[in-house]
Protein backbone atom coordinates (compact mmCIF):
# COMPACT_ATOMS: atom_id res chain seq x y z
CA UNK A 1 0.00 0.00 0.00
CA UNK A 2 1.09 3.48 -0.79
CA UNK A 3 1.86 6.08 2.29
CA UNK A 4 -0.77 8.52 2.09
CA UNK A 5 1.16 11.27 3.65
CA UNK A 6 3.37 10.86 0.02
CA UNK A 7 0.81 11.30 -2.11
CA UNK A 8 -0.41 14.56 -0.05
CA UNK A 9 3.11 16.12 -0.37
CA UNK A 10 2.98 18.83 -3.42
CA UNK A 11 6.25 18.58 -5.45
CA UNK A 12 8.07 21.78 -5.34
CA UNK A 13 9.82 22.46 -8.98
CA UNK A 14 13.77 23.27 -8.85
CA UNK A 15 14.15 26.61 -10.31
CA UNK A 16 15.30 25.84 -13.77
CA UNK A 17 11.82 23.68 -13.81
CA UNK A 18 9.87 26.70 -12.56
CA UNK A 19 11.44 29.08 -15.42
CA UNK A 20 10.95 26.23 -17.87
CA UNK A 21 6.97 26.30 -17.06
CA UNK A 22 6.92 29.84 -16.39
CA UNK A 23 8.03 30.36 -20.28
CA UNK A 24 6.30 27.87 -21.72
CA UNK A 25 3.20 29.33 -19.68
CA UNK A 26 3.72 32.76 -21.36
CA UNK A 27 4.17 31.64 -24.69
CA UNK A 28 0.95 29.67 -24.32
CA UNK A 29 -0.53 32.71 -22.97
CA UNK A 30 0.69 34.84 -25.79
CA UNK A 31 -0.43 32.29 -28.37
CA UNK A 32 -4.37 32.09 -27.53
CA UNK A 33 -4.60 35.90 -26.61
CA UNK A 34 -6.68 37.39 -27.20
CA UNK A 35 -8.88 34.78 -26.01
CA UNK A 36 -11.82 35.94 -26.79
CA UNK A 37 -13.87 39.20 -28.57
CA UNK A 38 -12.36 42.45 -26.56
CA UNK A 39 -14.56 43.89 -24.13
CA UNK A 40 -17.30 46.53 -25.07
CA UNK A 41 -17.72 49.63 -23.23
CA UNK A 42 -21.11 50.55 -24.79
CA UNK A 43 -24.08 48.56 -24.44
CA UNK A 44 -26.11 47.90 -28.00
CA UNK A 45 -29.56 49.87 -28.24
CA UNK A 46 -32.45 47.98 -27.02
CA UNK A 47 -34.37 45.27 -30.48
CA UNK A 48 -37.35 45.97 -31.65
CA UNK A 49 -40.36 43.52 -30.34
CA UNK A 50 -40.63 40.97 -33.02
CA UNK A 51 -44.47 40.84 -32.64
CA UNK A 52 -45.13 36.74 -31.27
CA UNK A 53 -48.28 37.58 -30.01
CA UNK A 54 -47.82 34.49 -28.56
CA UNK A 55 -45.05 35.14 -26.20
CA UNK A 56 -46.20 37.15 -23.28
CA UNK A 57 -43.41 38.92 -21.23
Amino acid sequence: MADSNIADTPVKPSKDEKKKLDNELNEALEESFPGSDPLSITQPAPSEPDGDSKRRD
